[in-house]
């Protein structure tokens, strides 16, 4: 494990030993997630000829990829990266690979085009929520690890818009199968240099008095503070998304309007988890956790009253400001409240929060636009973000509770101060 640096920065962050390998290889496997959601809708739509089956398909997909992360993080705390994630990474790439060759050409069974997808998601291998405990584990200095989390986070969004990007390079030239069958040979071969790093190693199956703490309080009330704010951002995004499309139609934009709006977004939100991260920070990340999420709320209370495009372009992009900060934040919240054997566990919770609050925002918003106006639409969106950093002040933990620092810098509950915990 690698010392503090004096000069906590980005730089000194990569400067940490097996860390830029390390990094680079999840990266390259997280990628995989960036582009294999589109490459699978265009694949079976191109199968099959019928969107709804598209549609249906990859909301099993994403259903059994979301909700079944805990349960995949935990395998990893009991087993240890190396031993669960080849398996995970294995089967999920072999799968995908099968699902690219059944589907290739039209005329395909809807049935084996589901049961792969179906099959595929269950097996994702958890790779940012274990890169998060790597990190925990490489970096003693607690801002740092806030630089690392930013760092990490702004990167994974980068990659979710560049992976729509090199689907439509594929696809140019290939069936749409075949950007399927790129999706599993990034995240097996990711997941291996990733497991293969020194760095790796220090993720070890918890054993003794810790699996059996991390057994009997798995969602503690200071795990819950982060999962419900990641919920209510990924509420809020999810409606975002579709809250644009429908202020650029209904204002009679060119249909292209709505990717430059939601760029914005993006842009807002790597330069607010850049600045959150470089920032030493005064007030503690729990203390700051309702403050980003009260922010994104504001910001799209703005985003109602907005009377044209630019307006609107404008409070998105500041909404997105608070984006990249409050779910960094999130899972620094959680990282510090997870007892031991839980700490890979704890970041899939707030990551399985976010991803179904987007899918959820995005079905829950499709309901209401028509029944109201889109003003009205946007301030809901903005108020569930601001009721879950209501719901995280009224939760936090009292002072006698409250994690305190250990002397590595990280936060350690009073049941958790134990010397054979340490």
């Amino acid at each position: 494990m690698s010392g503090s640096s004096p000069r906590p920065s980005y730089a000194a962050l990569l400067r940490i030993p097996h860390a830029r390998r390390t990094f680079a290889a999840a990266l390259t496997g997280r990628l995989s997630y960036g582009l294999v959601s589109l490459a699978m809708m265009l694949t079976t739509t191109h199968a099959t000829g019928s969107y709804a089956v598209a549609g249906t398909v990859m909301a099993l997909f994403g259903a059994a990829s979301v909700f079944l992360s805990p349960a995949r993080a935990a395998l990893i705390d009991r087993h240890g990266a190396r031993r669960a994630l080849i398996p995970m990474a294995s089967l999920y790439g072999g799968l995908l690979t099968a699902f690219a060759v059944t589907a290739w050409r039209p005329g395909a069974p809807a049935l084996a085009i589901g049961a792969l997808a179906v099959a595929a998601g269950t097996c994702t291998p958890p790779l940012g929520p274990t890169m998060r405990t790597v990190w925990s584990r490489l970096v003693p200095d607690e801002k740092l690890l806030q630089r690392a989390y930013s760092l990490d986070g702004v990167l994974e969004e980068i990659l979710f818009v560049s992976g729509p990007l090199l689907v439509g390079a594929v696809v140019q030239w290939a069936p749409p199968a075949a950007a399927v069958a790129l999706s599993a040979l990034l995240v097996w071969s990711g997941t291996l240099a990733f497991v293969l790093s020194p760095a790796v190693a220090g993720v070890r199956p918890a054993t003794g008095k810790a699996a059996h703490s991390g057994r009997r309080r798995p969602v503690g009330r200071a795990l819950a503070r982060p999962v419900v704010v990641a919920l209510g951002v990924g509420l809020s995004l999810g409606a975002v998304d579709l809250l644009v499309m429908a202020f650029v139609e209904q204002h009679h934009h060119r249909t292209d309007t709505v990717a430059w709006v939601l760029a914005a977004l993006s842009l807002g939100s790597a330069l607010g988890g850049l600045l959150n991260g470089a920032v030493d920070w005064r007030l503690s990340p729990g203390a700051r956790l309702p403050l980003t999420a009260g922010g994104l709320g504001l910001a799209l209370l703005a985003a109602a009253l907005a009377p044209g495009l630019g307006t609107l372009t404008a409070a998105v992009a500041c909404a997105g400001f608070f984006v990249a900060p409050a779910l960094t934040t999130s899972y620094l919240v959680a990282d510090a409240a997870a007892p031991p054997g839980f700490r890979t566990q704890a970041g899939a919770w707030v990551n399985t929060a976010v991803n179904a609050g987007s899918s959820g925002g995005a079905a829950g918003v499709g309901l209401l636009v028509g029944q109201m106006s889109l003003g009205w639409c946007f301030a809901i969106s903005g108020a569930v973000s601001l009721t879950a950093a209501l719901v995280s002040l009224r939760t936090a933990p009292t002072a006698s509770s409250a994690p305190r620092a250990s002397a590595a810098g990280r936060e350690v509950t009073p049941e958790d101060a134990e010397p054979s915990r340490v």
